[in-house]
């Protein structure tokens, strides 16, 4: 074949690779993980395949996971290999068509180049083995964030460790410059999942431009939309929202109420927080759910469980299929002794939430009942 020919073919194959791109919205190019509807076209509210969706959708959403790090040594994972940590609240969690948690640690088994820590009393590093995904899995968690400070705890390897463990899974995530958003179906509905956090590696929390145009993308492909924010300052002083930037230890941690706002005005129906390490306020912005932080909810051994530390709430929605929140529920846990998480009877969270909602958050357009239920104020 004349080398003219060659070069015409090429130069079709990148005019229709842009040309899809183009069709797609401005971040139709960049994959995100396990991304497997990616030029889907969002379906229309007459389509004729959505007769069999649900009319309420249950999506539940958690705080930190690090089940036990074997770095430096194993004598830190929980007993039992951690196989019993998640099921005290199983029962809730396989409830969600859609179940999400910030996974807080690199999942790698073996050696990993560890990061160093100039300060070691405000800087730890968690290496989770690859089996303990399983456990997270069989609890009925599908779909993970993984923007924080510790992906990186072990450099290009642990973090490509924790991707390729997690698509073997068979786990969306999101969060990562190699992997900015998701999206997946799931009866009859295409979810968008994009997370965001200040650290290196991560999609920037304080990128608003960036964070626009990611998730105008997935609203515009997905009929439900979940964001994840690891951002706000941390520590049992810090429960509450300042609605202005957030610096912990010289690092400026974004302002997640008003993120929150900047991603459901682009087209996000869900907010998840998390990075504090405490319960923070809930709120409603646009019929669209927020919880600013949901604090330590499986954190074995490294983490501080002491006080507010130590409560988490897990927060179960029922939304539309277009991602209107209806209604909800609180389900207060504990982490005693060293971690793992158990329901709480005295519903600490639950408190926290309804104090800290109405402290902070006064004009909030929820009731939230002391039994845990959430509704929209008529």
């Amino acid at each position: 074949m004349p080398k003219t020919k060659y070069i015409a073919g090429f130069i079709i194959l990148i005019c229709l690779f842009f040309t899809i791109n183009i069709s797609n919205g401005s971040y139709a190019g960049q994959l995100g993980c396990l991304n497997k509807s990616h030029h889907a076209s969002k379906p229309q509210s007459g389509d004729s395949g959505k007769l069999n969706v649900k009319k309420s959708i249950k999506i539940i959403g958690v705080g930190d996971m690090m089940l036990g790090t074997d770095y430096p040594t194993e004598s830190l994972l929980p007993p039992n290999d951690g196989k019993e940590m998640l099921l005290p609240v199983k029962d809730i969690i396989s409830r969600g068509d859609v179940s999400f948690g910030n996974l807080e640690c690199v999942v790698l088994t073996g050696n990993g180049p560890a990061k160093k820590c100039s300060n070691p009393k405000v800087c730890y590093t968690f290496k989770m083995p690859n089996h303990y995904v399983d456990y997270i899995k069989d609890a009925g968690f599908n779909l993970l964030s993984v923007a924080n400070n510790h992906v990186q705890d072990f450099g290009s390897v642990g973090t490509a460790n924790t991707t390729k463990i997690l698509k073997e899974k068979n786990i969306p995530h999101a969060g990562l410059e190699s992997c900015p958003y998701t999206t997946f179906e799931k009866n009859g509905l295409t979810y968008g999942f994009a997370a965001f956090a200040p650290n290196p590696g991560t999609i920037k929390i304080n990128d608003y431009a960036n964070a626009k145009k990611i998730i105008s993308h997935l609203d515009s492909i997905c009929d439900i939309v979940i964001v994840s924010f690891h951002g706000g300052a941390e520590g049992s002083s810090r429960s509450h929202i300042t609605r202005s930037k957030e610096i912990f230890l010289g690092e400026d941690r974004g302002n997640p109420y008003e993120f929150a706002r900047v991603v459901i005005d682009a087209g996000a129906d869900v907010v998840f927080g998390h990075g504090p390490h405490v319960t923070r306020a809930i709120d409603l912005y646009k019929e669209r759910f927020i919880a600013y932080s949901m604090g330590n909810f499986a954190t074995y051994g490294m983490f501080n469980l002491a006080g507010i530390s130590g409560i988490a709430p897990i927060v179960e929605l029922d939304v539309d299929a277009e991602g209107k929140f209806l209604k909800g529920k609180i389900h207060s846990t504990k982490q005693p002794g060293e971690g793992g998480p158990v329901m709480d009877e005295n519903n600490g969270a639950l408190k926290e939430i309804i104090k800290l909602t109405a402290t902070d958050i006064p004009e909030c357009k929820l009731s939230i009942s002391e039994d845990g239920s959430i509704e929209p104020l008529k």
